[in-house]
C-alpha cells in the first residue's frame, strides 16, 4: 500500500451493523494513538486513528444508535449504543475534522498510519516485533 493516500471511497461501521459511515475523498492522516483514553475506551494498546474532514463523512446511525461522550473537556467520542464499539473522535482541538477508527473500515485506509502519538503513554507490554507464536484465526 502507498504512503501516499488515493482518492477512493472508503467505508465502514460498528461490530453490530447498526452505525455505517462513508468517507468521500481522501484522509487527511492516519496515526497510532497511545493515550490512556484511548487504551481504554478501546480496551487496545492503541488505537488506530484516521483523520477526515468532517464534511466529506456521512453517518447512517441505524435509526438513532449513534451516541457521544464526552470522555475529556472539550473531546467527544462517537459510538454505537447497541454493541458498544467505540467507532468516531472529534474535539475542538482539531475542528472541522472527525478521525474514525481505522479497524471499522469494511477494507484498507487509503494512507498506512505516520506516526504514533502519546508515545510517552505507550504500554510496556505490546510489542509485535516479539517472536510470539503467530496463530491464524482457526484455533489458538
Amino acid at each position: 500500500m502507498s504512503k501516499t493516500p488515493v482518492r477512493k471511497r472508503m467505508a465502514g461501521g460498528c461490530l453490530c451493523g447498526a452505525l455505517r459511515f462513508t468517507i468521500a475523498g481522501a484522509s487527511k492522516w492516519c496515526a497510532h494513538c497511545h493515550c490512556s483514553l484511548c487504551r481504554r475506551a478501546h480496551g487496545a494498546a492503541f488505537v488506530t486513528w484516521l483523520g477526515c474532514d468532517e464534511d466529506s463523512v456521512a453517518i447512517d446511525d441505524g435509526g438513532g444508535t449513534l451516541r457521544w461522550y464526552e470522555s475529556s473537556p472539550g473531546a467527544e467520542r462517537g459510538f454505537c449504543a447497541r454493541c458498544g464499539s467505540t467507532v468516531f473522535f472529534r474535539s475542538r482541538r482539531w475542528p472541522d475534522e472527525l478521525h474514525l477508527t481505522c479497524a471499522s473500515l469494511d477494507g484498507a485506509a487509503d494512507r498506512v498510519p505516520q506516526a504514533h502519538v502519546y508515545w510517552d503513554s505507550h504500554v510496556d507490554w505490546s510489542d509485535l516485533e516479539r517472536n510470539l507464536p503467530r496463530r491464524d484465526g482457526s484455533g489458538a
